[in-house]
């Protein structure tokens, strides 16, 4: 296991990044790596997320000196979503079957941890994140067709979207860890315009299910000074609770979105309209 260490970032700083010092603080390019477990550990609200892709071997969640416990759930909750081929994930002996696009909720003290694919030809791709957690609850099975969907936005704006929420109150309870899938439909481009910010929450956002000659740009910063960073396939960007958190791509395209912070209320925003926007 690998884990990668992010510090926070006043926006004040940020203002004077370059593009290349932006990618470095806020992009994480690289996901999945065949048989390996790569995350990335962010002080922002201390979440944690990352790929973990078991082609041939099965890979095993493990502690590290980052997190000062004994194993990685001890104070800890997990979600993570597979965007890859059908795999296995085996959590204190108890076996879950995590097949295209399920997810699947962990709740603290969950000690051991694997993950393996049922092919690996078409390797399964456990995308996660995890923030602290106050209490142990009840581990969660969540297939797509149990997510709660929402539909949203319009053709005209190149916003129409379905939001299918995994980690949401309305499907199951956690101590503090949202996650969804946003699925744009054919010809829109836009996940949310105008933006909007949660300086109670932050956010992490992982753009895929696009080719190489295509790409999102994400839209960052706050709304009187905004920056972008042009994403790729399966990249992650880390969105602090003060920034704007937007994007167009060239094309639709799919992303997973993890937020932790003080509540749960996913309504619960903060709508900047289009002209206040610099």
């Amino acid at each position: 296991m690998k884990l990668d260490i992010r510090y926070n970032n006043h926006p004040d700083d940020v203002k004077n990044y370059d593009t290349k010092t932006l990618r470095h603080h806020f992009l994480v390019e690289k996901i999945f790596a065949d048989d390996e477990i790569l995350l990335t550990y962010s002080h922002h609200d201390r979440i944690i997320f990352g790929g973990i892709k078991p082609v041939k071997q099965t890979l095993h969640l493990g502690a590290s000196k980052e997190l000062g416990t004994d194993y990685f759930l001890e104070r800890r909750e997990l979600g993570l979503i597979n965007i890859g081929g059908d795999g296995l994930v085996e959590a204190d002996g108890v076996e879950y079957r995590v097949n295209h696009f399920d997810g699947l909720y962990l709740p603290c003290l969950t000690k051991i941890v694997s993950f393996s694919s049922l092919n690996a030809k078409d390797p399964a791709k456990f995308y996660l994140a995890s923030s602290p957690a106050h209490q142990r609850l009840e581990a969660k099975h969540i297939p797509l067709k149990n997510a709660n969907p929402r539909p949203i936005g319009e053709q005209e704006h190149l916003n129409k979207r379905t939001i299918y929420q995994y980690l949401h109150p309305a499907v199951l309870k956690t101590c503090q860890l949202s996650m969804g899938m946003t699925m744009l439909d054919p010809g829109n481009a836009w996940n949310t315009w105008p933006p909007h910010t949660h300086e109670r929450r932050m956010e992490v956002y992982l753009y895929f299910n696009f080719d190489e000659k295509d790409c999102v740009f994400h839209m960052m910063g706050q709304a009187e000074e905004t920056r972008h960073i042009k994403v790729a396939n399966e990249q992650a960007v880390i969105s602090p609770s003060w920034s704007i958190h937007s994007g167009i791509g060239t094309k639709n395209y799919i992303f997973i979105w993890a937020m932790c912070g003080e509540n749960l209320t996913f309504d619960d925003m903060d709508n900047i309209v289009t002209k206040d926007i610099k």
